[in-house]
């Protein structure tokens, strides 16, 4: 088979290289993402291997970079992204990009120094202007009461200045600003630590000032304090202090600080200009460094993925040439050693690479090349356990089995148009949609499974016509088949009475799905639909599990493992199909023997329950009495088929549980052998179940116990027989999310559309826009999102559980090749967080 069904023919390989064409190779390597390499020294520390220290320059460079990209994003500045990988630098070249980014980072620092001095100075400036102003307002105020003083005083109000004995003492004051916050703690501080004995007076800055460490807008108060006595200044001074509040000078003059006040003003104006071209400055150098920092991005990561590479090879005696060691998929060694020959030319190196295939008898690493389309389905089954190596790949059958079982359970026409007209616009919009690159990760699940959703939608649709249900109602295409053959008056008087079918069909069934006149049925509504649905679940889970048995004979039989090829597979195999597989052929033999419109003893009254006749079968009971003129069993002979079926079924129990390590100890004692360390291989006692087995290593690496093989095959032949029984009643899921959903868009259509529909007149088109609206909200979020997320999980498990079960180990490691693109997207990734 092709690589598609199985995982590529992985070789290690040994590779020489000349030290001054290494570089080079190793960034052609890079650029073509096929090769991993191993550690070849991981007894080393990494502070103490050969190119640390380029390791560092880089880091150095990457971290001049992020400062430049901070900068950049906080002037809202847009960075170019032409979408192309400039090649890795040669190493000669990262002199010029260190000086470069040397050179930005220290332009920068210097240029956002003299800025923050320059807005620290207007600060002040400005804090001093509003302070000029506001004390001006204080003292104007304290002369008009001294007028007032003077003015009582003439005409003979003696009393108003002998009430004020201290009017002419000499006061100290001083003003500043302080944060409005810390403006009540200050004062009570002020009031409790003086006593009483100062005066505060203040009044808000009424615009917010830019802090010029951090740009944040703050909101300060102007304050002036009047007090009397040096003692008194330093207690206020000290406060002030600790408040971290702003003394300024402001003379008692009022020419003086009117003086003061213009020349603020004047250098003020000055600051701007100043202020302004050092922004100018500021953005032009941005500017240009936004032009071409996603491409600097680029060249480093990349340099620093060549060098931090390199750390993994080894250096021979002459320390002329290094060594490494690589897994490479065997279709592509061609296409490596090409690369390797370009690498060498660019590098002017004479001596040419050597690559050579090492035998090895570890466990290669699992690689599956995807594309765009079966990506996201290979990413359903890793998230499982990533496949052993050379294992039979579930994913080709996924594309189909994942969609339609999704849709078995999400049947309905129109809720599948929407989710596959949604999937449709992702996948048309796929080049704009990826190259936004959000980081918002519920939109990078859905864009990621774009093909998952188009598909799920589609096969939603056709199960929908199968089940003739859009938005619950039906599509008469074709016209109803059943006739009412009763008085017309009787039924429509009698709401819930039952109709037989029998003789209302003229000519042949529905041609294709459902019957519309099944979605005005009431009373056997529900029954017949519970009925076809159970059914058609139990048939798609049984021939679901036989598949997944059938898909072990492909892993055994590549692997040439006999013993289990004989003594697991074929016992599994004939245990479903006897058991499983002959309930499912009862119910095709019931559908094809027994109708409403046959007679007895075919009739739809002597039709037998198949539940119960496949739990007398197992049990052996006898049957019930049929009613009259029925028979008791649907064809001759079939209560010998069945207890010889049973009979058979039951006898391949010990053979799963005993067969293969009876034989595995047979074997040993021919071939007299101790159980040591890694004398046998998984065809000889590895491999000792193909069900249930997540997680571990691939192989059996280590010769097993006997004791421990024979508990292993207990455990995997108890998990079968057992999980056959409760894997396929697991299967019903299908039915029970497909009437489920059913039922809820039949309430919402009900409870809430029908509603609307019922108005009329002018209020009824308002009334319907409006119901019309909560209804599509209510199916798009329940019905669409919350329903398919459910019937998304379901299925999920399905796979596997019920089907990789019986097949996939999943133990094996991915193949992480060399890769820049998968290197520079989570770095980018990262650097988002």
């Amino acid at each position: 088979m092709g690589s598609l069904f199985r995982s590529e023919e992985m070789a290690l390989c040994q590779l020489f290289l000349q030290s001054e064409a290494a570089y080079a190779c190793v960034s052609e390597l890079g650029e073509l993402g096929l090769v991993q390499f191993r550690d070849l020294n991981p007894d080393v520390n990494a502070f103490q291997r050969k190119f640390v220290n380029e390791v560092r320059r880089c880091d150095e460079m990457e971290r001049k970079l992020r400062y430049l990209e901070k900068e950049i994003k906080k002037d809202g500045i847009p960075m170019l992204d032409t979408g192309e990988s400039p090649e890795a630098p040669q190493p000669r070249e990262m002199i010029d990009l260190e000086a470069t980014f040397e050179k930005l980072e220290n332009e920068l620092r210097e240029v956002n120094q003299n800025a923050e001095a320059l807005k620290r100075n207007f600060l002040e400036l400005t804090e001093l202007k509003h302070i000029l102003r506001k004390t001006q307002v204080f003292f104007d105020e304290m002369a008009d009461n001294q007028n007032e003083d003077e003015q009582a005083q003439l005409l003979g109000e003696e009393g108003v200045r002998a009430s004020q004995p201290g009017q002419n003492l000499k006061l100290g004051f001083v003003a500043g600003v302080i944060l409005r916050e810390r403006l009540p703690a200050f004062e009570r501080m002020l009031w409790r630590a003086c006593r009483g004995n100062v005066f505060l007076r203040q009044a808000m800055i009424e615009t917010p000032l830019e802090d010029p460490t951090n740009g944040d807008q703050v909101h300060k108060s102007v304050f002036i304090i009047f007090f009397q006595g040096d003692q008194l200044k330093t207690r206020v001074k000290k406060i002030c202090e600790g408040f971290r509040a702003t003394l300024y000078p402001c003379p008692e003059a009022p020419a003086d600080r009117r003086e003061m006040a213009m020349g603020v003003m004047t250098r003020i104006e000055d600051l701007n200009t100043v202020l302004g071209q050092t922004q100018d400055h500021r953005h032009r150098v941005l500017v240009a460094a936004a032009k071409n920092l996603k491409n600097w991005f680029v060249k480093v990561r990349k340099i620093k993925a060549i060098y931090h590479t390199l750390n993994l090879f080894n250096l021979d005696v002459t320390q002329k040439c290094l060594i490494a060691e690589c897994w490479v998929p065997l279709l592509d060694i061609e296409t490596i050693q090409l690369a390797l020959r370009r690498g060498t030319e660019r590098s002017g190196s004479s001596v040419p690479p050597i690559l050579n295939r090492m035998q090895t008898f570890e466990n290669p690493p699992t690689y599956n090349r995807t594309n765009k389309f079966t990506k996201a389905f290979q990413a359903l089954i890793d998230a499982y356990g990533v496949a052993s190596y050379r294992e039979m790949n579930p994913a080709p059958y996924t594309i189909i089995t994942f969609p339609f079982l999704f849709a078995v359970m999400f049947g309905d026409l129109g809720h599948g148009a929407i989710m596959a007209l949604f999937g449709l616009w992702m996948i048309r919009k796929e080049k704009g949609l990826a190259a936004q690159k959000t980081d918002n990760e519920i939109w990078n699940i859905f864009f990621g499974g774009r093909y998952i959703i188009f598909l799920m939608g589609v096969f939603s649709m056709y199960t929908g016509l199968i089940y003739n249900d859009i938005f619950s109602k039906s599509l008469n295409i074709f016209g109803s088949h059943w006739h009412l053959s009763y008085n017309k008056s009787t039924v429509m008087e009698n709401k819930f009475l039952q109709l037989s079918p029998k003789g209302d069909y003229e000519g042949a069934p529905y041609p294709f799905g459902m019957d519309p006149i099944w979605q005005v049925a009431g009373a056997n509504k529900i029954i017949f639909h519970n009925a076809y649905k159970m059914k058609i679940s139990i048939i798609f889970g049984v021939i679901h599990m036989i598949f997944g048995v059938v898909m072990s004979w492909h892993n055994h039989t590549y692997f040439r493992n006999r013993i289990s090829l004989l003594y697991e597979f074929i016992p599994q195999l004939v245990f479903l199909l006897l058991l499983f597989f002959y309930m499912v052929l009862l119910m095709f033999i019931k559908w094809i023997k027994f109708a409403a419109t046959n007679d007895k003893p075919y009739s739809e009254a002597c039709a037998p329950s198949i539940l119960i006749t496949f739990i007398d079968m197992v049990l052996f009971n006898t049957p019930k009495p049929p009613p009259e003129n029925c028979e008791t069993y649907m064809f001759m002979g079939q209560h010998f088929i069945q207890v010889l079926f049973v009979l058979v079924a039951v006898g391949c129990i010990p053979v799963m549980l005993l067969a293969k390590p009876l034989l595995i100890m047979q074997a040993r004692k021919q071939a007299n052998v101790q159980p040591i360390a890694g004398a046998t291989s998984d065809a000889e006692a590895g491999g000792v179940s193909n069900s249930g087995s997540h997680g571990g290593g691939g192989g059996h690496e280590e010769e097993e116990e006997l004791s421990e093989i024979f508990i292993h095959q207990s455990i995997h032949t108890i998990e079968y027989v057992l999980g056959s029984v409760s894997h396929t009643a697991s299967y019903l899921r299908l039915w029970a999310l497909s009437l489920a959903h059913a039922q809820l868009a039949e309430v919402l259509w009900t409870m809430v559309l029908s509603i609307g529909l019922k108005q009329e007149g002018p209020v009824g088109g308002i009334v319907l826009t409006c119901v019309f609206a909560f209804w599509a909200i209510l199916t798009v979020g329940i019905l669409v999102l919350m329903e398919g997320l459910s019937a998304f999980l379901h299925t999920l498990r399905l796979h596997w559980v019920e089907f990789q079960s019986k097949f996939y180990k999943g133990q094996g490691y991915a193949f992480q090749p060399f890769s820049f693109d998968a290197i520079i997207e989570n770095g980018a990734a990262a650097a988002e967080e």
